[in-house]
């Protein structure tokens, strides 16, 4: 599919998204400690929707709880497409205070950088989310169908009171999404699934003294986790994708023992695993359960469990040539940036739209590594960038 950009009508729309409006409401929103928990996003909401209303775009909220409103700003008649941008105005916790040279919700301006807590995730896609729509209404460009901007809480905790009250409760049916998240401004076809998993060993207690009255299950999760470092782990890293990094996991959490000298009888570890696409969620918690069975099935007294643990979802890829990833890819390619196809490798909002059948692709300002780090921050022309970017393949899709 190719899609091309009149010149004139990019020109009028690049021209309505002031670099200095954008950078001010990135740090207005920043100063905002939309810290998720407890997740209060009321004030960045009010923040977002006021310039969209006074562009002119019809507004609402929808909320299951008062301090985690979604903001649903729509602009057009529906006679055409449906384009949805979506973001999140919630952030995870500052962390410690001490790892921080800047104030984590000052919003300073430094050497062409914004820096504080969610500047980058996701604040800098909420901006520009929300200048590329205000720059299309105040451009006078006609346009068909409906462009709507979500603005969403919850994300950071996994989304039940925010993208997924809105997909799932029908609030929001478009016929693309673009989902604004930290990508380096590429163009993301989807994200990695996950398949979660818990593994328990269950022993028997002893008195430390007399180990061997005992069957002890942290020596006996130190095989498993050993047997799973050797075993699947390599054979993860040969699962290989063209558009994102390999597949994974990592035992992230461990817990067991009750005290120095009594042998445990329990220990249970938490492994993250992360799929590509064609990775099917329940094969993969039974390869991790295999591989745990055989690396204690010759240890007297010792039992072995795996279970999901939590949300089990696959990975999710647009095709290249959609209408999506074709208008993103040419407005890139029209402002001078990357039109090499890739995969995000966290997870986003966008699950929930793919998972409900609309065509979804990830994009926005910012390093992915700089997420959830002390001093995180986003360059002030990737925002502006971006901002352009969204609109232009707005225009590409509903422009008449």
């Amino acid at each position: 599919m190719t899609v091309l950009i009149r010149e004139e009508r990019a020109a009028q729309v690049l021209a309505a998204i002031e670099s200095s409006e954008t950078i001010d409401l990135l740090r207005r929103l920043v100063r905002v400690p939309s810290v998720n928990p407890p997740g209060d996003v009321r004030e960045a909401i009010a923040v977002c929707e006021e310039p969209l209303r006074q562009a002119g775009f019809a507004t609402r909220t929808m909320a299951i709880e008062a301090t985690k409103p979604n903001l649903i700003a729509e602009l057009g008649d529906g006679d055409g497409p449906t384009l949805c941008f979506n973001a999140h105005a919630d952030v995870v916790p500052v962390g410690e205070r001490a790892a921080w040279q800047h104030d984590p919700f000052g919003g300073e301006l430094h050497g062409g950088r914004i820096y504080g807590r969610g500047a980058g995730d996701d604040k800098a896609s909420v901006t520009a989310q929300v200048m590329a729509g205000i720059a299309l209404a105040r451009s006078g460009v006609p346009l068909r169908g409906r462009l709507v901007v979500t603005v969403v809480a919850d994300e950071e905790v996994g989304g039940p009171a925010g993208a997924a009250l809105l997909v799932d409760g029908g609030h929001v049916q478009p016929d693309y999404v673009i989902i604004g998240e930290q990508t380096l401004n590429r163009v993301c076809v989807g994200e990695k699934g996950f398949a979660p998993a818990e593994i328990t060993v269950r022993g028997r207690t002893a008195h430390g003294a007399l180990p061997w009255e005992g069957a002890n299950a942290i020596e006996a999760m130190a095989r498993v986790m050993t047997a799973l470092a050797e075993r699947l782990w390599p054979a993860l890293a040969s699962r290989t994708h063209p558009f994102f990094h390999h597949s994974s996991a990592s035992i992230n959490l461990i817990e067991g023992g009750v005290k120095a000298n009594v042998v445990p009888d329990v220990c249970s570890v938490y492994v993250d695993r992360r799929l590509v696409p064609g990775e099917e969620p329940t094969a993969c918690v039974a390869e991790i359960e295999a591989v745990a069975r055989e690396a204690v099935a010759e240890m007297p007294g010792i039992v072995v469990e795996v279970r999901a643990a939590g949300e089990q979802r696959p990975a999710t890829m647009s095709e290249p040539d959609s209408p999506a990833v074709q208008a993103m890819l040419a407005a890139n390619r029209y402002l001078g940036l990357s039109t090499e196809l890739t995969g995000f490798s966290m997870a986003t909002d966008g699950r929930f739209f793919a998972a409900a059948g609309y065509p979804t692709i990830i994009y926005g300002p910012g390093d992915p590594k700089l997420a959830h780090v002390p001093d995180e921050w986003v360059g002030t022309d990737e925002v502006q960038q971006a901002a352009q970017a969204y609109a232009l393949a707005a225009l590409m899709l509903m422009g008449a």
